[in-house]
């Protein structure tokens, strides 16, 4: 059975600006573009993979 990542990534709008938030706690920047805080996500997510766990 396969171990559930700890990192859930997610976008949120606040006024014109997007961006991507985990479940780990971390939050990157706000963003004008909501390509770029799905890239942004994308980029955590396969960081966080790569990282050795704790």
């Amino acid at each position: 059975m396969h171990e559930q990542s700890p990192h859930h990534t997610t976008t949120m709008e606040r006024g014109s600006f997007a961006m991507a938030r985990c479940s780990c706690g971390w939050t990157g920047p706000a963003r004008r573009s909501r390509e770029r805080a799905r890239t942004d996500a994308a980029a955590h997510e396969a960081t966080a993979q790569q990282a050795p766990a704790h």
